[in-house]
């Protein structure tokens, strides 16, 4: 337990140090005027409290992946909780505010857009296409997790969870976003905040040991010794960096009523989403006397096991079954606004207003139907090509806000070194996994740190290259 305080005070003091920091290079402006102001429309660009507002972008976020993610990096050993920690601070928050802020300054901008206007339109048609599939992946997962633990607590099968969720998900997709996520996200919040808490205070009065398997950061502990090279940075994505955000952030770009508060909303909405992350990296590195013992639960059952387990362990059948549904509220108050991003995405590509139901509903039925169909394939597979496509948007919208930064004449070097980081992690794993090319690994990883090399050197270039070019047009 003393180490898992020691990182949550990490992760708290970097808020108000770093992500400082990062705000003062950004450089908010009180002043100017938000989406949520000059936008308003009732449905989608609504203002609200800042609380209301990081409280949403919270649930939003923290779907399965800081929950599943971790309970998985887990097997690797305590060398999780480090890149969860150093992850949210230096990449994940980062990416967040950027995320948030370039679309507060564009208008309310989804990120396609906010891509496209620092990278150029191959990349904002890329991203089109790219988002939308991400989002679709995540509503899917985030349909399918809950729906299982859902089954497990009332038995009326799977498939009957999914179409409940599903049906749900419609109703929130198309209706004005003050009207169910608005109203009904504080209650949940109350749920997640006694899951958190409960749970924490469940293992620390416990006999459960923490240090049974070391402080051992060297040692890869996974026990079907899968590398840890770069799998842990694509199985905790959630609670460290996660592409996913990015799509999410701009909800909330358009109900921000002022530039100040982005650090509090996206900022800091991602170290909350990291203190779950390691509340159940934790739980996975204590409840269970090894990596062996939490590999054979997850066998058994997958994640959703393990929260089951650990839940009703440690807070007893009702409290356990509070603290499973605040972990099924997680991924539905995050599929539901994947579902309504996707939407506006696809709105905002086809330059159709959304004011109208008829039309929110000619983009979102075709998109159910369609997610519907994918959530019959096997949940690992969806899950990995999810992993993946969501480090992969990370990365991209990292190197975004870096161009943003270098044309600014700011200090690009917040988003290009994680931005770089990410690159060799996401190209290495398409080429060595099988869904990717299955390369051998030490060939994979040329390929991405060769990869991440080339890319910082052609960005590195072409800043310069910018630079000549204004200061000749100054002269």
């Amino acid at each position: 337990m003393v180490w898992f305080l020691i990182c949550v005070g990490i992760l708290l003091s970097g808020y108000f140090t770093y992500g400082k920091f990062v705000e003062k290079v950004f450089g908010p402006m009180p002043e100017r005027p938000t989406p949520a102001t000059t936008s308003a429309d009732g449905v989608d660009y609504v203002p609200m409290s800042n609380k209301k507002i990081y409280l949403i972008q919270l649930l939003n976020i923290a779907g399965l992946g800081p929950i599943f993610g971790p309970i998985l990096g887990a097997l690797y050993g305590p060398v999780a909780m480090l890149w969860i920690v150093i992850g949210c601070i230096f990449a994940g928050a980062v990416h967040d505010y950027f995320s948030g802020m370039l679309s507060v300054r564009s208008n309310g901008s989804s990120v396609p857009n906010v891509v496209g206007e620092q990278l150029g339109t191959i990349a904002r048609h890329f991203m089109n296409i790219f988002a939308v599939i991400l989002l679709l992946l995540v509503g899917i997962v985030f349909v399918l997790g809950p729906a299982k633990l859902l089954a497990n607590l009332a038995d009326m099968g799977v498939t009957f969870w999914v179409a409940v969720i599903f049906a749900y998900y419609i109703i929130a997709t198309i209706v004005p976003i003050d009207k169910i996520i608005g109203r009904f996200y504080p209650f949940f919040g109350a749920l997640l905040l006694f899951m958190s808490v409960g749970l924490v205070i469940g293992l620390a009065v416990s006999d459960h040991n923490f240090y049974s398997q070391g402080l051992n950061f060297a040692e890869n502990l996974h026990p079907t010794d899968l590398p840890l090279w770069p799998l842990l940075f694509i199985t905790i994505a959630c609670g460290a960096v996660s592409g996913f955000h990015a799509t999410q952030s701009p909800l909330m770009a358009r109900c921000m009523k002022n530039e100040s508060a982005g650090r509090f909303v996206f900022y800091g909405a991602m170290i909350g989403e990291g203190v779950i992350a390691l509340i159940w990296c934790t739980l996975g590195l204590s409840f269970y006397d090894n990596t062996e013992a939490l590999n054979a639960t997850l066998a058994a059952g997958g994640p959703a096991a393990v929260v089951h387990e650990v839940s009703t362990s440690l807070l007893g059948s009702v409290g356990g079954i509070l603290a499973v549904l605040g972990v099924i509220v997680l991924p539905i108050t995050s599929g539901d606004t994947a579902f309504r991003s996707a939407r506006l995405i696809v709105a905002d590509f086809m330059k159709l207003p959304q004011q109208a139901m008829s039309r929110r509903l000619m983009i979102a039925v075709p998109m159910f139907v369609i997610g519907f169909i994918i959530s019959k394939a096997e949940f690992g597979v969806i899950w990995r090509y999810f992993g993946w496509a969501n480090q992969t948007t990370a990365m991209i919208m990292l190197w975004a806000a870096a161009a943003y930064l270098a044309k600014e004449g700011k200090l690009h070097w917040i988003c290009t070194i994680p931005a770089t980081f990410m690159t060799a992690v996401t190209i290495t794993y398409l080429a060595n996994a099988t869904i990717g090319f299955n390369l051998p690994m030490q060939i994979s990883t040329i390929l991405g740190i060769g990869t991440a090399v080339v890319a910082l050197v052609a960005f590195l270039w072409k800043f310069k290259a910018a630079s000549r070019v204004a200061l000749q047009t100054d002269l």
